[in-house]
């Protein structure tokens, strides 16, 4: 599959995940990161999603232990939660 199909593939998974704040959380961290990932990146993002959101929720609050498999730079900047747009 081309980069450009994938990346459209990973959009739609990432911002229909079943809840609004699970939508915001990781849909948002995709579209603000994904323009500058390399393959291996998107690997890493892609099995990310077989995770459930609300362990993916949990690491990104930090409420929970990020696991070793995902401890590392993409965790680190989904973590930083200043993609996530808040209207007033």
């Amino acid at each position: 599959m081309d980069r450009e199909t994938r990346l459209k593939r990973l959009r739609f998974r990432a911002w229909h995940r079943g809840t609004k704040e699970a939508d915001l959380l990781i849909g948002g961290y995709f579209d603000q990161e994904s323009t500058r990932w390399s393959d291996a990146e998107m690997d890493w993002f892609e099995a990310l999603l077989s995770e459930e959101d609300v362990e993916i929720m949990a690491w990104a609050l930090g409420t929970m232990v990020v696991p070793p498999r995902w401890e590392g730079p993409m965790m680190q900047r989904l973590r930083t939660l200043d993609y996530i747009p808040i209207e007033r």
